[in-house]
């Protein structure tokens, strides 16, 4: 259960965060003053895998970059909300928002009734609105909006039939799509039918052939052809990886202070920057107390808990820290919160952390409720999904 003031406070927080990571991206992309003013440094950016020249010069509708995004949370042993990572780029793992709510609905109506919670049901209508309004033609009453998804053997293929489903817009994959004349268009029974916004579930490297990976057999060549034609919306748009790097996450406070003139209402945890001599050094020094991360990887991969690592991996991660310095930021172990789980032995405490999912179009919109996971591991703080990990219904009181 999350209070009324509680998610006032996260809510707030979220939006100020995503506001300013659009701000980020619009300006990298064009005029680079962040860049030039030296908040961020010019080289973090510019040769990061994440950066993509494709989006160079490319004006997007309300300057929306990050359509959907997911801020992770964790509460610290003093109760304060701290974000641990940004997800710029697909964010996964809403539609266990709302099946969670659904099933708990079902399984304990009268606890429900007792409560005033707020609706996560919503998400797919409110998120289809948000989509609409980022058309690259503003006079289109009605734009077609389509799913992308790589398809069946996709891990989160669930999640893409299922948000179709809730926002009641077609499923495709690449072969369902082609571009001709620089304009996108989708295969019907019926014949071709324009596409004007496509929400992609495929990551950059794969999605036009053409332009990235030309091995790739899950993308729609020519699309960033009528992406920068200015004839479909790619939501999130392509090259917004740069701003969910883990790198770049410890500069968000500058971020934020230089866009927005303001504090981070949701602070960082406390970040050491290896690229720097000072945060190698530290990192260094203190290896065994700290959590090693690599900037560009998701879903957990990679990272190295030093209190509870032998000391042969820390050996090993030493050696790699000392080789290649800019790909690992470090941060002091968290003692995160926990919840109430139902384990094979019964109830125990088990790790949580927290994604609101925050919707960005002519508007910023948060889901009242976001993404519960749980280290399903005794001890364990991992809580991705890929890493064995579960999720939890959680309410927001109205």
């Amino acid at each position: 259960m999350i209070t009324q003031k509680q998610w006032a406070h996260i809510e707030r927080g979220s939006i100020q965060r995503v506001t300013a990571i659009n701000l980020f991206l619009d300006d990298i992309y064009h005029d680079a003053k962040i860049l030039k003013d030296k908040v961020v440094p010019k080289d973090l950016v510019l040769t990061n895998k994440n950066y993509s020249p494709q989006m160079e010069g490319l004006t997007l509708p309300h300057k929306s970059y990050a359509s959907i995004c997911g801020v992770d949370l964790v509460r610290g042993a003093d109760g304060e909300f701290l974000v641990l990572e940004d997800n710029a780029r697909t964010p996964s793992g809403v539609s266990y928002v709302v099946e969670n709510r659904h099933l708990t609905l079902r399984t304990f109506p009268d606890l429900a009734r007792a409560t005033s919670i707020r609706t996560v049901s919503d998400y797919g209508q409110r998120l289809v609105e948000s989509l609409r309004q980022l058309a690259m033609n503003p006079s289109l009453e009605n734009p077609q909006v389509v799913l992308l998804s790589p398809g069946t053997f996709n891990s989160a293929y669930f999640e893409h039939v299922f948000l179709a489903r809730e926002m009641g817009v077609p499923l495709v994959e690449g072969r369902d799509l082609l571009v001709d004349n620089d304009r996108v268009y989708m295969k019907t029974i019926l014949g071709l039918e324009p596409v004007d916004i496509i929400y992609r579930r495929i990551d950059d490297q794969f999605i036009d052939p053409e332009a990235f990976n030309p091995k790739s057999l899950l993308g729609v060549p020519g699309l960033m052809r009528a992406y920068r034609a200015g004839n479909v919306t790619l939501t999130n748009a392509i090259g917004t990886g740069i701003a969910d790097d883990k790198a770049i996450y410890a500069y968000m406070p500058r971020i934020i202070r230089y866009y927005l003139g303001e504090d981070a209402i949701l602070p960082n945890v406390e970040t050491h920057i290896c690229r720097e001599p000072e945060g190698l050094a530290y990192t260094l020094q203190n290896l065994e107390n700290l959590v090693v991360k690599p900037v560009g990887e998701s879903g957990g991969y990679g990272v190295v808990i030093g209190p509870r690592s032998s000391k042969k991996v820390l050996a090993d991660l030493r050696r790699k820290l000392k080789a290649a310095p800019d790909n690992f930021i470090s941060q002091p172990m968290i003692s995160l919160s926990v919840a109430p789980t139902l384990c094979s032995r019964g109830v125990e405490p088990r790790h949580v952390d927290l994604r609101p999912f925050v919707v960005s179009g002519r508007s910023t919109w948060v889901l009242p409720g976001g993404l519960t996971r749980v280290a399903l591991k005794k001890g364990s703080l991992i809580v991705n999904s890929s890493q064995g990990g579960g999720s939890k219904d959680t309410w927001v009181l109205a």
